[in-house]
């Protein structure tokens, strides 16, 4: 597994070895005690699948705030998005930052976002799905969002934004400014 650092220290985009012939491929898209060889030791227990229709649908900026924070491992199964994360861990250096990375089934990349960064994607595609695995399950009381096009973050997110397919969750979302972060960055 290739995996490479960005320039927001502890997101990582992993990138697995794909073994293929004129039937397809395979591909080992997780494996823990090579992870844990290279410092990597989140112990996943969820999970999930995203299915966007549309081409342009923006989903995010996401995070879980604790005691529930989550790490991610995202990967694109189907179609392609431009996948982003923003560090919103108070104190850091790299403070409201963000990178963007093209995730897609025939890239087979994947981006690996700790807790205490905002998660969010764009579709380039119809028929999108993101597969990702969490550390923490689900907890309503503790989710939440920021503004996907926050001029305060400066996403270039390759579509005008009253063009975004949004929820009325993104779509009511408050801006970076407004945002009380519950996260704190530790060296």
């Amino acid at each position: 597994m290739q995996i490479e650092e960005t320039a927001l220290p502890g997101v990582l985009i992993l990138t697995p070895r794909r073994f293929g012939d004129d039937r397809g491929f395979f591909s080992e898209v997780w494996n823990r005690e090579i992870l844990r060889r290279h410092g990597i030791d989140i112990d996943f227990v969820q999970d999930n699948h995203s299915l966007s229709r549309s081409a342009g649908t923006v989903r995010g900026l996401h995070y879980q705030s604790p005691p529930h924070a989550q790490d991610k491992l995202v990967r694109c199964g189907a179609g392609v998005v431009f996948d982003v994360t923003v560090d919103v861990r108070r104190g850091s250096p790299t403070y409201g930052k963000w990178v963007g990375v093209e995730l897609s089934a025939e890239n087979g990349r994947q981006i690996l976002v700790p807790k205490g960064f905002l998660h969010g994607f764009v579709t380039r595609a119809p028929n999108s799905e993101l597969l990702y695995k969490c550390s923490d399950i689900y907890a309503p009381d503790c989710d939440g969002a920021v503004r996907f096009d926050d001029p305060d973050i400066g996403i270039d997110w390759g579509i005008a934004p009253d063009a975004a397919i949004l929820s009325d969750k993104d779509r009511g979302a408050p801006s970076f400014a407004a945002f009380s972060s519950p996260f704190a960055y530790e060296v």
